[in-house]
C-alpha cells in the first residue's frame, strides 16, 4: 500500500489539473471565509427508484465520492455525502420486470412507497429498490447516508422549505411558466397533492395558495374541491422545483448530474435561492453511448450493465473508467474493458515512483482516496486474453500453467488480482473473442517467412542458445530478444513495414487483426509451444 504525506500531498492537490481537485477547489472557495454554520460541506447524489440500480447510479456516486476525497485532502472541514430516493414520485407505468405486473395496474400514479411490494420482501414498491440501492453503494463500499423523499415528507424535516414555497408561490411559478410551452402553463403547478382519498399523485392546476396558512386548494380529475395543508406529506413539489427545494432544505454544497439536466440548471439554482438557499456547486457530465454511438438506456437495455462489467473485469477497473474525462461522451461497450483494466495497473505500477503531483493527477489516487495498493499484475490482461485463445483455456488453471513458468514466484494466493483477472481473461475470451477468431491460411510469401521463424525458435529451443546474430546484444533470453527475432524474420523476408508483418502473425496465429507484443507473448507462452503454434498453422490446422 502506497500512500503520499499528507502535507505533500495538500501542496500538489492545490495546484492539481485533476478534475476532482479542480472541483474540490471550487468548494474550498466557497468557504474561504469560514466553513458553513451547518458545520459540515453536504454533497448529494440523487437516485430515481422507479427501476433498479446501474451503471450510471455507479458512475455518478464514484465520481462524487472521488470530489469528496480531494475536497477533504484540501479542507479541514467535515464532509457529508447522502443518497436523496426520490420515492415519492408516482408510478408513472407498471415495470416489466415484476411479478405478476397487472397486479400494480391499480396503483399506477401512486407514490412508489405507496405501491405494493410485488416481490413481497418490503413494505412497499419504493422500499424494495431503495433497499436494493443501499445494497447495491454497501456492495462497492461507498460512505453515504440514505434519505427517502417520502420520509423526508412525511415528517417536519421539510415544512420549512414547503411552507416558504407555499408563501413564495408566485415567484416559483414565474420561474416555472417561462420554461413551459403554452398549453403546459394552463395547468401546471409547482406542487402536486395526494388525493386523500386515492392516493395518486395528481398533476392539476391550483385554484387558491394560501402563503399564510401554507395551504392549497384545487379541484381533483372528478371536479371536486379540496384544500390541503402543504406539510405532513399531503403535497409533494414537481421534479424540477424539487431539486432546488432539496438543495434548500439540505443545504447542499455539492451535486452532479449528467448533460440532460443541464440546461435545467438555471432553473434547479433560481428554485434554491427563492427558497433560501444558496446554490450549490455542480458539475455536469457527459452522457455515455453504446457501441453505435446512441445514447445508453435503461428502457432500450443497450450498452453494458454495471453486472456485465463486473463479469469481466474488477470494480477498480470501471472506476478507473469513470474516472476517465467526465465530460467527454464515452462508448461503453465490451471492448474497452480490456484496456480499462490493464491503464488501472499500469497507474497503480506508475503511482510509487511519482512525486506529489504526478500521483494528484493519478487516477488511483482518486480511486483510493490516497491509499493505493500494489499491482499483482505480472501479466497483462490483454496478455492474458491473447494466451487463453491460443490455449483455448477453459479455467482459469490452463492460464495458470503458463503463469508460473514465466513468473515462477506468482500465485493466487501471493497474487489474487491476478488470479482474479486469469478467470476473468477466460470468461471474457469464451463469451467474446472465441466466436470472433477466424485464423487464415499463409500465403506463399509469408508461409516462408513462418518456416523461418520456426526454423530460428526451434534452434533456440533445443540448444537455449541465442542465434550468431543477436550474441553481440544478448547473452540470454528476455521478452526483448524474442521480440528481435520475430523483427529481423519479418525484415529478412521482405516484411519492411513491420506493422504489416505483426498483422501477418495475429491473422495466421491468433485469428485477429491485433494482438499482443510478440516478444511478451513469446516469454509467456513459451518457446516449444509457440513453434507448435507456427507449425500447427503452416499445416493448416489453425484455418
Amino acid at each position: 500500500m502506497s500512500s503520499t504525506p499528507l502535507s505533500s500531498l495538500r501542496d500538489a492537490a492545490l495546484t492539481s489539473k485533476a478534475w476532482p481537485f479542480e472541483e474540490a477547489r471550487k468548494l474550498a472557495a466557497r468557504y474561504k471565509d469560514g466553513p458553513p454554520t451547518k458545520g459540515h460541506v453536504l454533497f448529494e447524489t440523487g437516485y430515481g427508484p422507479s427501476g433498479l440500480p446501474h451503471i450510471g447510479t455507479f458512475g455518478e456516486v464514484a465520481r462524487t465520492t472521488m470530489i469528496r476525497r480531494a475536497f477533504q485532502a484540501i479542507s479541514d472541514i467535515p464532509t457529508r455525502m447522502i443518497c436523496f430516493s426520490d420515492d415519492m414520485d408516482g408510478m408513472r407505468k407498471v415495470p416489466d420486470n415484476v411479478p405478476d405486473p397487472s397486479a400494480l395496474a391499480a396503483h399506477l400514479q401512486k407514490p412508489l412507497t405507496s405501491v405494493p411490494d410485488p416481490f413481497g420482501t418490503h413494505d412497499s414498491f419504493g422500499a424494495h429498490n431503495n433497499a436494493m440501492l443501499r445494497r447495491f453503494l454497501d456492495t462497492f463500499g461507498f460512505e453515504y447516508e440514505f434519505i427517502s423523499a417520502t420520509e423526508y415528507y412525511r415528517s417536519d424535516q421539510f415544512d420549512p422549505v414547503l411552507l416558504r414555497a407555499a408563501e413564495r408561490y408566485d415567484d416559483l411559478m414565474a420561474v416555472m411558466l417561462k420554461s413551459l410551452r403554452e398549453e403546459r402553463q394552463q395547468t401546471y403547478s409547482v406542487f402536486l397533492p395526494i388525493h386523500p382519498e386515492t392516493g395518486r399523485v395528481l398533476y392539476v392546476p391550483m385554484k387558491h395558495v394560501d402563503g399564510a396558512k401554507g395551504e392549497i386548494t384545487f379541484d381533483d380529475e372528478d371536479g371536486r374541491e379540496w384544500t390541503l395543508p402543504v406539510t405532513g406529506g399531503q403535497v409533494k413539489l414537481q421534479w424540477k422545483p424539487d431539486f432546488g427545494a432539496r438543495w434548500a432544505g439540505l443545504g447542499v454544497d455539492f451535486e452532479m448530474y449528467g448533460k440532460d439536466h443541464a440546461a435545467n440548471t438555471p432553473i434547479y439554482d433560481r428554485i434554491c435561492t427563492i427558497l433560501g438557499g444558496k446554490a450549490p456547486e455542480h458539475y455536469i457530465y457527459e452522457l455515455f453511448l453504446d457501441e453505435n454511438g446512441e445514447k445508453i438506456s435503461k428502457s432500450k437495455g443497450n450498452g453494458i450493465s454495471i453486472d456485465e462489467w463486473l463479469s469481466y473485469a474488477s470494480t477498480e477497473s470501471l472506476s478507473y473508467y469513470m474516472f476517465l474525462k467526465p465530460r467527454t461522451a464515452k462508448r461503453l461497450s465490451w471492448d474497452v474493458i480490456p484496456k480499462a483494466v490493464d491503464e488501472y495497473h499500469q497507474q497503480l505500477r506508475a503511482f510509487v515512483g511519482q512525486t506529489p503531483d504526478q500521483q494528484a493527477a493519478n487516477p488511483v489516487w482518486h480511486i483510493h482516496g490516497g491509499q493505493v495498493p500494489a499491482s499483482g499484475m505480472v501479466v497483462s490482461f490483454s496478455l492474458l486474453l491473447n494466451l487463453a485463445s491460443v490455449a483455448r483455456a477453459q479455467d482459469k488453471d490452463t492460464l495458470w500453467g503458463f503463469i508460473r513458468r514465466y513468473a515462477p514466484d506468482a500465485a493466487p494466493e501471493t497474487h489474487p488480482d491476478l488470479d482474479q483477472a486469469a478467470g476473468f481473461a477466460v470468461r471474457y475470451f469464451q463469451d467474446f473473442v472465441a466466436p470472433t477468431l477466424q485464423p487464415r491460411a499463409p500465403d506463399a510469401a509469408e508461409r516462408a517467412a513462418l518456416v523461418d521463424l520456426s526454423a530460428t525458435l526451434a534452434q533456440m529451443a533445443e540448444t537455449g542458445a541465442v542465434p550468431d546474430a543477436l550474441k553481440a546484444e544478448y547473452d540470454s533470453f528476455t521478452e526483448e530478444l524474442f521480440m528481435s527475432v520475430v523483427r529481423d524474420t519479418g525484415k529478412a523476408h521482405g516484411f519492411d513495414n513491420l506493422r504489416a508483418w505483426f498483422k501477418v502473425l495475429y491473422e495466421v496465429l491468433l485469428g485477429s487483426d491485433q494482438g499482443p507484443r510478440w516478444g511478451s507473448f513469446i516469454a509467456l507462452y513459451g518457446l516449444a509451444e509457440t513453434v507448435a503454434l507456427i507449425d500447427r498453422a503452416l499445416a493448416g490446422e489453425l484455418a
